[in-house]
């Protein structure tokens, strides 16, 4: 897409402005107006597989979620309008309400009318953007609309009042189409309920120091900064509800001083979780802590953090040669895709010119640019709550995420593990396996195959580590009597893992995989050796390391089928090793870095193994870093304990 000169005076990092942020919203929305029915109601994007709410909700995803971005546009601009994008979305507001339907789909020969608002149906989720929309561009649009146009939409909006959401983040949609409906004076008293109903509930999933759980026990991802702090503060800033803001407010910003060492250098957000097709709506929460003055970061930060993840999904393909954002990361990768995203879901990514609001002359668009934490110095940052540990370098810009603590599994059972939640680590460069091995990740191999992880228990976390207890799984059912307690320690570009495996079958083998490194063609980076190395062959910047430590006898490098979402091609680390006695301490060294030159070798950490205390199963270790740290370990079965 074609796009204003750099400016490397005001943003030395990115070299983009306001300017770059505008272009990119115009591009954006031009790209989908060929896709458009007759009377605009509908965009119906190209793409092979729909979602599972079908073609039509597909194509309402398609109005309502470009119609936000054009929103943020043009209020962001007071009202210009010079692309008639306002005259277009006007009209899609008639056409789509003047008969709404059931999920039908579009082969009817009805290529206008709205699904109708239903219990947990895609069309609340699309009604939240729609009400955000029209509350944004008020003057320009819905005040100018004729009257009855103006009714049957505040009644199609208004289903969303009555409806039930899914118990997660959904509870925010009938509070974002409720603050705009008591505002336009319809059906107020139903929607100020919403309001207070979407609040109570989120209430519920906050654990406190900035970090909600979207609903599940332990369900931590992008969602705490695209919707579970976004939607409550744009509401209370649009309502200008300072008592409101007081509440959430702080929130915000107390999520913002970790939300922001989860971006890489290249401007990447971490990979994990679901719906990353959203992409660059990451940016969201911190234009909505600097828009409504909730933030930690100064505005030269704040901007280079969203400059440099638009930047990021511009130079790495997220837009096809028709200019349309494909679902996918970089491009499109249909295993990261969930069964509710049709091909318009990605433009969730529009809420990511929020900082549009921000008028010119605002500092976030003034201000020269200010390093990322990433690029300030190396880091080990512990988020307690998620049961996270953020580690990164400055010397790469990678940022790595050691999860002790998100599963994404539902209250009332276990399910399979999710790729995106499940491992023990995830970063900005590399992706989760989703054939063979899986990456990060201890294995016991029986009979019924590798286990999974399973349910986590965060149990401790402290400066640099963070610990959980998992009970292995195969077939979709425990391994009865058996657990694991697994540390992660960081320090530098180095990581150490160390597992206690308890009430296993005696002779149990075991594998420990490293981090899956992506490329056109990836295997053993150039002059590795066992205990094994993996490198990425087609730009030779990213190696992944593994070396053991203790209880492991075997390493290999494996090809990884199909490759991630970083390459078509990649290549895995891996350990292996047998628990003689059914249990057992396994420690490995682990490295993921863009600058392996400059670091000493791996084999070069130490590890000295303690006997087992006298009648309990209770380990203690002395590990020593290359550069002479230390840490004293004590691990039992669902206990462990560091000093350094």
């Amino acid at each position: 897409m074609p796009l204003p000169p750099e400016d490397r005076r005001l943003s030395p990092r990115t070299g983009w402005t306001r300017a770059h942020w505008e272009a990119v919203a115009d591009d954006l929305l031009a790209a989908v107006r060929p896709h458009a029915s007759p009377g605009h109601a509908l965009i119906d994007l190209p793409g092979t597989r729909p979602s599972w709410s079908g073609r039509r909700s597909d194509a309402l995803e398609g109005y309502a979620r470009t119609f936000l971005p054009a929103a943020l546009r043009i209020a962001g601009a007071g009202g210009a309008d010079p692309h008639g994008l306002l005259e277009r979305y006007a009209a899609g507001l008639d056409a789509g309400t003047r008969r709404p339907t059931g999920e039908r789909d579009l082969a009817d020969g009805d290529r206008e009318s709205w699904p109708l608002i239903t219990d947990r149906g895609q069309a609340m989720v699309e009604s939240a953007s729609i009400a955000f929309a029209l509350r944004l561009t008020r003057p320009w649009l819905w005040d100018r609309l004729d009257g009855p146009v103006r009714d049957r939409v505040g009644r199609w909006l208004a289903d969303a009042l009555h409806r039930t959401p899914n118990d997660n983040n959904w509870w925010l949609f009938p509070l974002a189409v409720g603050g705009f409906l008591a505002e336009a004076g319809i059906e107020e008293p139903a929607a100020r309920a919403a309001v207070r109903r979407g609040l109570e509930r989120i209430d519920r999933f906050y654990l406190g120091e900035g970090w909600y759980t979207d609903g599940r026990p332990r369900a931590f991802d992008h969602y705490n900064g695209w919707a579970l702090h976004l939607y409550p503060v744009l509401h209370a800033h649009l309502a200008a509800d300072r008592a409101l803001l007081d509440a959430y407010g702080p929130r915000l910003a107390a999520h913002l001083a970790d939300h922001a060492h989860l971006f890489g250098a290249d401007g990447a957000p971490v990979h994990q979780g679901r719906s990353l097709t959203y992409r660059f709506a990451a940016t969201a929460p911190l234009w909505a802590g600097a828009l409504t003055g909730h933030t930690p970061l100064a505005p030269g930060t704040t901007r280079r953090l969203a400059s440099g993840a638009l930047r990021h999904f511009v130079d790495h393909g997220a837009f096809d040669d028709r200019g349309l954002l494909t679902l996918g990361w970089h491009g499109p990768e249909p295993r990261l895709v969930q069964p509710y995203s049709g091909p318009a879901s990605p433009y969730w990514a529009g809420s990511g010119f929020l900082g549009l609001l921000l008028p010119p002359e605002h500092p976030v668009w003034t201000h020269p640019e200010q390093p990322a934490p990433v690029e300030q110095r190396d880091t080990v940052r512990v988020i307690a709550k998620p049961g996270w540990l953020a580690q990164s370098t400055a010397a790469d810009g990678l940022v790595r995420l050691h999860n002790h603590g998100s599963d994404d599994q539902p209250a009332d059972r276990v399910g399979p593990d999710d790729p995106h939640y499940a491992r023990l680590a995830h970063s900005t460069a590399t992706g989760p396996t989703h054939r063979g091995p899986a990456d990060n990740h201890l294995a016991l191999l029986t009979g019924g195959g590798p286990t999974e992880r399973g349910r986590i228990r965060p149990l401790a976390c402290g400066p640099d580590w963070a610990a959980s207890l998992g009970r292995p799984r195969v077939g979709g059912r425990d391994l009865p009597g058996v657990t694991v307690t697994s540390l992660t320690l960081a320090h530098g570009a180095d990581e150490v893992r160390v597992h206690l495996v308890a009430g296993a079958e005696p002779g149990t083998a075991v594998r420990q995989s490293g981090w899956a490194v992506a490329g056109r063609s990836a295997g053993p980076a150039p002059g590795s050796t066992p205990p094994g190395a993996a490198g990425s062959a087609d730009d030779g910047r990213l190696t992944s390391v593994l070396h053991p430590l203790h209880g492991f006898t075997t390493a290999a490098v494996l090809a990884v089928p199909d490759g991630t979402a970083f390459g078509p091609e990649a290549a895995l680390p891996v350990l292996g090793g047998v628990l003689a006695d059914g249990s057992g301490l396994l420690v490995c060294a682990v490295r993921l870095t863009g600058a392996a030159a400059g670091l000493p070798p791996l084999d070069a950490t130490r590890v000295r193994v303690g006997a087992a205390e006298p009648g309990a199963d209770t380990r203690r270790l002395d590990l020593t870093w290359p550069d002479g740290t230390t840490h004293r370990i004590r691990i039992g079965a669902g206990t462990v304990s560091v000093d350094s």
